[in-house]
């Protein structure tokens, strides 16, 4: 271990690093604590020796800005002192020590109290180690060792971020295994845990790069994020895979099939991550896995989300409409109007993903706007945005059916997108 000592006479300075070599260790020396305090940020430090009594520093001021500065990291730290009343002791012991010997110290005893320390540092770490080991296994599907749902999810959100950071396309993968429920039933569970083991296996051999990553999503069923990856790059991933599988020649006599296991993919590619997000991502894969096990199973569907949303602002304030449009263009296909009677006709004929609107043009013609979306199905569940002057009453009668939030309109238009691409998700 690397000892830092901590100490101003020259003489307890050699004599006390004699005493650490001759344990074994290697000796660190300080004069002071402002001396420590560098050694401590230049140097690995494994436990500390400190002098008490010193100029400028001393020793309890010393070791609670090393307390301080190591924060959750613990290593030993022994105080050496000529005090030895027990206000003196249970200062120490505050100041964030962790033994106390009375000067004068004979190599016995300074080399008693390294052993012990040392002792309780290797437990320290051993457990550190299982801590570590356990965190990695709560990550992981306890049977095909891949990452579990939750955690895939988490990593896939990081993904996400870094993709939107670096303006860079992302795709995901949901892979399903072909009829495993036959699967079950005819070889029994443990050949089914021993057929999912050999596909995720297949799988990852296909995945090339460190940052692709990989999940048990259900049952028989994975999920793959393709970072920096186009449609054309996930075709490639997907086909590979699906022929990886069929290559391994697992028996499946019971399937429609074909008499090996197979699996199905579908696929969704995002170019740009402005205006979409993770969950959409994830649903158009699976949407596209459903249109591959409905056209034959043993293939693979990539889809791709569209570049951009289309929204509708019906805005009164032509300021308001020009920052709204400055803001919303790069990530949205816009569409703008003041006239209510224009707004319906774009819903009518454009349907578009989201509606933002002024209260003074949805009130218009006794609500005309919000009761033509009631008239129809389709356009009643279309995410609305209204923008009031205050919470206003007036449409109660109209809003319960409809998928309408009040926002006040003095509210920043950076949080009006954020709430637009909410709505969006």
């Amino acid at each position: 271990m690397n000892i830092l000592l901590v100490e101003d006479s020259a003489t307890l300075r050699h004599a006390m690093s004699q005493y650490i070599s001759a344990a074994g260790h290697t000796p660190v020396l300080a004069r002071s604590g402002e001396e420590a305090l560098q050694m401590l940020e230049d140097t690995g430090i494994d436990m500390v020796i400190m002098d008490v009594e010193m100029p400028g520093l001393n020793g309890f001021e010393t070791t609670r800005l090393i307390r301080e500065w190591l924060g959750e990291h613990w290593i030993p730290i022994i105080f050496v002192t000529g005090l030895n009343d027990d206000e003196n002791y249970r200062e120490g012991i505050e100041a964030g020590g962790d033994d106390y010997l009375i000067k004068p110290v004979s190599s016995i005893i300074i080399q008693a109290k390294i052993r012990a320390m040392e002792r309780i540092t290797s437990m320290r770490d051993q457990l550190n180690r299982l801590n570590q080991e356990l965190e990695a296994l709560s990550q992981l599907d306890s049977l095909t060792h891949v990452f579990n749902r939750r955690t895939f999810t988490e990593k896939a959100r990081q993904q996400w971020l870094i993709s939107a950071r670096q303006q860079l396309p992302l795709g995901a993968l949901m892979i399903d295994v072909d009829h495993f429920k036959l699967y079950n039933d005819h070889y029994g569970h443990p050949a089914g845990d021993s057929c999912l083991i050999k596909v995720t296996e297949a799988i990852k051999s296909c995945l090339q790069r460190p940052a692709d990553l990989l999940g048990r999503y259900g049952g028989e069923e994975f999920i793959v994020v393709l970072p920096d990856t186009d449609r054309n790059g996930m075709t490639t991933v997907a086909n590979a895979i699906v022929e990886k599988v069929q290559s391994l020649q697992l028996e499946h006599l019971v399937s429609p099939t074909l008499p090996v296991v197979t699996v199905s993919i579908g696929g969704s590619s995002c170019e740009r991550t402005a205006g979409f997000s993770l969950e959409q991502l994830i649903r158009s894969a699976d949407k596209a896995l459903y249109q591959a096990k409905r056209s034959g199973r043993n293939q693979n569907i990539i889809s791709e989300i569209a570049s951009h949303h289309t929204i509708l602002v019906a805005e009164t304030i032509p300021e308001q409409l020009d920052n709204i449009s400055l803001l919303f263009g790069s990530h949205f296909n816009l569409l703008t109007t003041d006239n209510v009677l224009e707004a319906v006709e774009i819903t009518r004929t454009i349907q578009p993903d989201l509606v933002i609107i002024d209260h003074r043009i949805a009130k218009k013609y006794d609500c005309l706007f919000l009761r033509h979306l009631k008239r129809s199905p389709e356009l009643a569940l279309t995410p609305l945005l209204l923008s009031v002057d205050e919470i206003m009453n007036d449409f109660d009668s109209h809003l319960p059916s409809l998928n309408v939030r009040m926002i006040p309109r003095q509210e920043d238009n950076a949080d009006l997108l954020e709430k637009a691409q909410e709505l969006l998700a």
